[in-house]
């Protein structure tokens, strides 16, 4: 049945996540109403409210869900049910052919209507749809070519006010004024079609600015207010392709709105308007961004339009200058110029680029823990090419000193044993990690990052000694006994006897989960001790204890615990 609707409970994982995927496996009796069509099912999932569901499987797997989650843009939990319901039924293909079968007999249907009868049938869904009502009705003006009347007819359709309560349209109207709004493009594009692009694109420009000027009043969480601003932009570019405007006009429109539009509602990118402004409308554009850029050189849009542009017609010297003008104290953008003359086959001047961005950090404070990692790397990776693996330790070393962190530590540490000087490097690492420890300087979450090397190396026993001297996190604790199960299962057994005895105090799942792992541990360290007796005894004296909660009496059982 897989093959047949064109995913599998894999793709459903995928698209889920786990926790999803686990929690829509007790769905899968919630789902009714199935519909299936060609490449999609809708259902009525029944969780804390009845949702509804709709699962497209086409091209791709995607779906909808009116749930919290689900409104979030997340595959949830009742969208896996779906997919789950949809893979088990073994008339998919048959139901799937009756769709397409229903499909072409509706569309052979209305090929032979007559005019009268195709305006009975619409008339008769108008006076059933109150939304379709509308969108004829606003279609029909602007057909009409009355501007004024559409320009009326625009500014209601983004008017926000009928979905505000109390001056703020709330997150469960907001995608109901999204519907209404999105009905103003289509007021655009009937203009151009009947012949009125010029007068389009000014309606356009008119509309992306009310809707810029509406947006405090909306909570936008789900993003509607760039689908209707993308809709604008498509109504406008087809209404300027159609017209065809002054190049030199277009082009300084462009700009202005490009610098003007910091929400960035329309996403409108200048080069999709390549076609319309032609040559010299483009080197209006890249005259009009120079200057103000010159004017603004630390300002985001003006850097933004100026590399587009430039990127655009392969001017790499430009693309340098916009970056060298605003160099970021961290090496980054120095960084950025050394990938954009390596795409130019300019190697020689990417590196000298790369390492004055480390040695413009390293004059400065803060220093060397400021540098961007992603310069190292690049850098490191350049001087490996070229077979200077000293220089990448040396690199590597000086981050490690600067963070002291664990990923410091393995690149360091890779890099070390590539030029075979591991041992010695190693033993100077390990002593600044000890006396990081002994000044109580830790990592993220206050343990010593010792430790942690210690474990990454696999030395067991010098990290059972550095914890047991200078203390470890329980995270560190837990991974020590995890290590040295097989090895040292008595000293492991007593780490996870202590982590496991709050945990016996705590409630829900993710605590149950957390103690049954650890119920196994122990019962690993007891086999390798040769005393099982004492195990069963520990398990029969904690089960006796906690049997009042289900779920982990249930997950005890399937471990067999």
């Amino acid at each position: 049945m897989a093959q047949s609707a064109g995913f599998t409970e894999n793709d459903l994982r995928a698209l889920s996540g786990e926790r999803s995927f686990a929690r829509g496996l007790g769905y899968v009796d919630a789902v009714t109403a199935v519909e299936v069509g060609d490449g999609w099912v809708t259902a009525t999932v029944h969780g804390g409210d009845a949702y509804a569901v709709e699962l497209s499987f086409g091209a791709s797997l995607d779906g909808e869900c009116d749930c919290p989650y689900g409104r979030e843009g997340n595959f949830c939990k009742h969208l896996v049910a779906l997919g789950l319901t949809v893979l088990a039924r073994p008339d998919l293909p048959q139901l799937r052919a009756r769709a397409q079968e229903r499909a072409h007999q509706l569309e052979e249907w209305l090929a032979v209507l007559s005019r009268d009868e195709l305006l009975a049938l619409v008339h008769e869904q108008v006076a059933f749809d109150q939304q379709l009502r509308r969108r004829l009705e606003v279609r029909a003006s602007a057909a009409g070519g009355d501007l004024p009347e559409a320009r009326v007819r625009i500014a209601e359709l983004l008017d926000p006010a009928p979905f505000a309560r109390y001056g703020y349209v709330e997150y469960e109207d907001a995608q109901g004024y999204a519907e209404q709004a999105l009905q103003a493009a289509a007021v655009i594009t009937t203009l151009v079609s009947g012949g009125r692009a010029a007068d389009a694109i000014g309606l356009a420009g008119e509309a992306m600015c009310l809707l810029s000027g509406v947006q405090d009043g909306i909570d936008d969480s789900d993003g509607h207010l760039a689908r209707i601003g993308a809709a604008l932009a498509a109504a406008h570019l087809q209404a300027c392709r159609a017209a065809r405007p002054d190049p030199a006009r277009m082009a300084r429109w462009l700009l202005e709105h490009a610098l003007g539009d910091p929400d960035h509602l329309t996403g409108i990118d200048p080069l999709d308007y390549a076609d319309v402004l032609g040559d010299r409308g483009l080197a209006t554009l890249r005259d009009l961004a120079v200057a103000a850029w010159r004017d603004k050189p630390a300002g985001w849009a003006e850097k933004h339009v100026l590399h587009q542009l430039a990127a655009a017609v392969g001017d790499v010297d430009m693309v340098i200058a916009v970056h060298a003008a605003d160099l970021a104290p961290d090496g980054s953008t120095h960084l950025a110029i050394a990938r954009h003359l390596d795409a130019a086959d300019r190697p020689g001047q990417a590196l000298r680029w790369a390492q004055d961005g480390l040695t413009a950090t390293l004059t400065h404070p803060p220093h060397a823990a400021a540098v961007d990692s992603a310069l190292i790397d690049y850098l490191c990776a350049r001087y490996t090419q070229t077979g200077r693996l000293p220089d990448v330790v040396a690199l590597r070393r000086e981050d490690f000193v600067a963070r002291r962190n664990l990923e410091t530590y393995r690149r360091l540490r890779d890099a070390a044993q590539s030029a075979g000087c591991w041992p010695a490097e190693r033993s100077a690492a390990l002593a600044r990690l000890r006396a990081d420890a002994e000044q109580h300087e830790h990592g993220w979450y206050g343990e010593p990052v010792l430790i942690d090397a210690l474990l990454d190396d696999e030395d067991t026993d010098a990290a059972w000694q550095a914890a047991r001297e200078l203390g470890a996190h329980d995270r560190q604790w837990h991974s020590l006994a995890d290590q040295s199960r097989a090895t040292r299962p008595a000293h492991a057994l007593e780490v996870y006897l202590r982590l496991a005895e709050p945990l016996r105090q705590q409630t829900g799942n993710r605590a149950y989960e957390e103690l049954t792992s650890l119920l196994l541990a122990i019962g690993d360290c007891h086999r390798h001790l040769g005393s099982e007796d004492d195990f069963t005894t520990y398990l029969t004296t904690l089960r006796t204890g906690l049997k009042r909660r289900r779920n982990l009496m249930l997950l005890l059982d399937q471990h067999g615990l």
